[in-house]
């Protein structure tokens, strides 16, 4: 089976740059220590590359000529076929690449940068290079480039959980703890007790509006009538 309709440093030059390409998204998330890294990328982009080329190049002779109205038909094999099962294929290495610990999920951007990978890979093979390249650094500007903003922008809007539990020498203490956090914008979204001998324990689930300093609002409550102790946990440090 010889390729028809590309020479081989053609051939060679469309892996390469499969290889490079997606070398350099394979490049951070290796520096992001993700289970998904340097290698796996470049074998992904290198696969999806050769994947492409032996789908629109390998099987030419597979083309036939069958007679028709009004002169002769030519009838080809779909080159689609086995490019579009990559898409479909890299659903698998990508939910590998996806952890979940507790209620947090890990991974999800390795698996787009997988399935990125991929698409790069395939448009490399195709011989679509300004596609691969803009593909390519859109992508990096999104992973190295976005994260600073994500980041600044996830602090602007984001409400923290916060756990509360404050120890009161009395149970009519807890509506000065919770008219309190009333002026202070924040919600309560649960709330459990603890009785003890000399004093009242009560846990409380909060969430916090962004730019809120909690710190000072644990001070704040320290200093309220009736509460003997206040602590939280999940609070994030200020700046």
């Amino acid at each position: 089976m010889r390729s028809i309709g590309i020479d081989d440093w053609e051939l060679m030059g469309r892996l390469a740059l499969a290889v490079v390409l997606c070398g350099l998204v394979g490049l951070e998330r290796e520096a992001r220590d993700q289970p998904a890294g340097l290698r796996t990328h470049i074998l992904v982009g290198l696969g999806s590359a050769l994947f492409t080329l032996v789908s629109a190049y390998a099987f030419g002779e597979f083309r036939r000529a069958q007679p028709g109205p009004g002169g002769t038909v030519v009838s080809y094999y779909d080159p689609t076929r086995i490019a579009a099962q990559i898409v479909a294929g890299i659903g698998f290495l990508g939910a590998g690449a996806i952890i979940r610990q507790g209620i947090s999920v890990r991974g999800l951007t390795t698996a787009a940068a997988l399935w990125i990978s991929a698409a790069v890979g395939m448009a490399a093979g195709a011989g679509f290079y300004l596609g691969a390249v803009a593909t390519t650094v859109l992508a990096l500007v999104a992973l190295v480039g976005l994260r600073g903003l994500r980041e600044r922008l996830a602090a602007s809007v984001r409400r923290d959980f916060v756990l509360l539990e404050v120890a009161l020498a009395n149970a009519a203490s807890l509506h000065l703890v919770l008219s309190f956090l009333a002026e202070e914008g924040i919600d309560v979204e649960g709330l459990r007790s603890a009785r003890g001998d000399a004093r009242s324990t009560y846990v409380l689930e909060l969430r916090v509006p962004p730019g809120r300093d909690f710190h000072a609002v644990l001070d704040g409550l320290r200093s309220l009538d009736g509460v003997i102790d206040a602590e939280a946990s999940g609070v994030r440090a200020p700046g």
